[in-house]
């Protein structure tokens, strides 16, 4: 089944954004990738089978604080 999560990601530059997309992309399931919101602060993941809790704690720790926004099926 296809998940939609929107993550928000506290990304002060675009290293810290690149560095977010490259951490999403590399996690299982992703066929859809892509920023939102007014300063792009928000990531949209579209897949099948996510790991959420794994996908927050590895940006948590490698980029900074993560926080869920949303969670439902595509």
């Amino acid at each position: 089944m296809k998940q939609k999560m929107v993550l928000k990601v506290t990304m002060i530059c675009q290293k810290c954004r690149s560095k977010a997309l490259k951490i999403v992309a590399a996690s299982h399931g992703v066929t859809f990738l892509g920023l939102e919101g007014d300063e792009k602060e928000k990531v949209a993941v579209i897949g099948d089978g996510l790991d959420v809790v794994a996908m927050v704690a590895k940006l948590r720790k490698k980029v900074g604080h993560t926080e869920i926004v949303s969670l439902g099926a595509a």
